[in-house]
């Protein structure tokens, strides 16, 4: 079982930056690759990251690149969102998500967080 904790949303205004982290617990934080996914109302969940166990590659949804950065400490047990040049369509549910694999799939994820909200104002 991993049990995972997202923090860091809140209210920002466009052109701003939030830094979302996903605390880890349970088994082993660094077998598992990690995921950020985003869910705006009305829609469905959107792949927004992934990294693998080691931070050695990642893979970023188009919409993102370049403005947004994964990381991972894997001594922490946590998974960091960076987020600049925020832009209003980014407004979601963030949630961080855990995978044996490496996949830009929901379905392929088996643990997730309970979400954080971010919210960006034009």
């Amino acid at each position: 079982q991993v049990q995972l904790v997202e923090s860091g949303g809140g209210l920002v205004q466009a052109g701003g930056s939030l830094r979302l982290s996903c605390a880890a617990s349970g088994r082993t934080f660094s077998s598992y690759a990690m995921g950020w996914f985003r869910q705006a109302p009305g829609k469905e969940r959107e792949f927004v990251v992934v990294i693998n166990w080691s931070g050695s590659m990642k893979y970023y949804a188009d919409s993102v690149k370049g403005r947004f950065t994964i990381s991972r400490d894997n001594a922490k047990s946590t998974v960091y969102l960076q987020m600049n040049s925020l832009k209003p369509e980014d407004t979601a549910v963030y949630y961080c998500a855990a995978t044996r694999g490496y996949s830009s799939r929901p379905s392929e994820y088996g643990y997730w967080g309970q979400g954080t909200q971010v919210t960006v104002s034009s």
